[in-house]
């Protein structure tokens, strides 16, 4: 359902907010998904709601509807439940039993933040039941001969914009996430003003999409390449560029650490390098075993050459090392091409149009201080 009993300033289903409401029966819904299931349209099901009451009669609500569905329906498809924050640990075990997935929705990245824009939520009743869960998941996975509980694991998301925190507060929290929980997965969403409240965003606020895009590069090389969120946003830089992907920023800000050598250099290191991903890394440990490499060997590997040729050494390096571009080119090469324009619009009269031209000059200008600054920087 979307009749909430909270109220939430950034979420359209407040209780405050004048949109139509609607529920779903758990009988109609159990059936609802086993037609689409059988008809191969789902493979399926994410199962959320609005606080409709109480916690507790909402989660009621959601455990019926999945009864039905994996004991009368004898559905198998991939379930994923969202539990209600403040629910009764009771209800927590039993959705545990019936689901794959679990997760809580942190949703501000703040306890000062949820206490001044979800004043109906509070800190603990969000942690308590993703503590319950990581040990219950824990404990399932040493004794096989009980029943699974939540065996795909739990996650969480966060709205990104709708509050004041910067990316490393955000960063830090998804790292104590990871490391406290054992989550799968931390999802980002970009907020879309929906609310009056004097701390969100105005109305005509767009989405900060890619920011939600930067994050979710940077929780990729925290979960796949052992990045720490103090090495990719350090104490003086709080927010990531728009105009260079976290890998290369890093690697930008930290070019004392390179180049390296192709064929000594652990797959630790390699990884690192801006343009060799995890496959691409294994490939070259794998082969440079039986010969030396040069750049066209890592091509055909898969490696981004364009990218990755300004932080390493390889067997035709040669004199092509000492011609090497001046840190400006190297960093405009390294520049993230799509995030640097603003998306396609459809040019109408004149004064529109100037208005398009100054724009673009101002986007230009930000791009020129920005390639300054950091090579001023490294």
């Amino acid at each position: 359902t979307n009749i909430c009993s909270y109220d939430c300033q950034y979420c359209v289903n407040r209780r405050s907010n004048d949109v139509p409401r609607a529920a779903f029966d758990p009988h109609e819904l159990a059936e609802l998904t086993v037609q689409f299931y059988r008809r191969n349209y789902i493979e399926g099901l994410f199962l959320s709601s609005a606080v409709q009451r109480s916690p507790d009669d909402t989660m009621e609500r959601m455990l019926y509807a999945l009864e039905l569905l994996r004991v009368q329906h004898g559905f198998r498809g991939y379930i994923h439940a969202k539990t209600i924050p403040g629910a009764s640990p009771r209800l927590i075990q039993k959705m545990g039993r019936l689901a794959d997935r679990l997760s809580v929705n942190i949703e501000l990245p703040s306890e000062q933040s949820l206490k001044q824009l979800a004043p109906d939520k509070s800190r603990h009743a969000i942690f308590a039941p993703m503590h319950q869960a990581a040990v219950q998941i824990q404990h399932s996975a040493n004794q096989r001969h009980m029943p699974a509980f939540a065996p795909a694991g739990q996650s969480t998301q966060m709205i990104i914009g709708a509050s004041p925190e910067s990316d490393a507060q955000i960063l830090q929290l998804t790292q104590a996430l990871y490391e406290k929980y054992a989550l799968k997965r931390v999802f980002f969403s970009a907020y879309v003003p929906v609310g009056t409240h004097p701390m969100l965003p105005a109305a005509d606020t767009k989405p900060p999409t890619l920011r939600e895009h930067r994050l979710y590069q940077a929780d990729w090389l925290m979960r796949w390449y052992h990045f720490k969120a103090q090495e990719l946003l350090e104490n003086h830089i709080q927010n990531f560029s728009p105009y260079w992907d976290p890998k290369a920023y890093w690697a930008l800000r930290h070019m004392q650490l390179f180049d390296i050598d192709i064929q000594t250099a652990p797959y630790e290191q390699l990884i690192r390098v801006p343009g060799i991903g995890l496959k691409s890394a294994r490939r070259i440990v794998n082969t440079r075993k039986a010969r030396r490499l040069a750049l066209s060997d890592l091509k055909a590997m898969g490696v981004r050459c364009q990218r990755a040729k300004y932080f390493i050494r390889c067997s035709d390096s040669g004199t092509a090392y000492e011609k090497r571009p001046s840190r400006e080119e190297w960093v405009r090469s390294l520049m993230d091409r799509p995030s640097c324009h603003e998306p396609w619009q459809q040019l109408s009269f004149w004064p529109q149009e100037q208005d398009f031209h100054k724009a673009e000059e101002h986007q230009r200008e930000m791009r020129e201080e920005a390639v300054k600054c950091l090579v001023k920087s490294i």
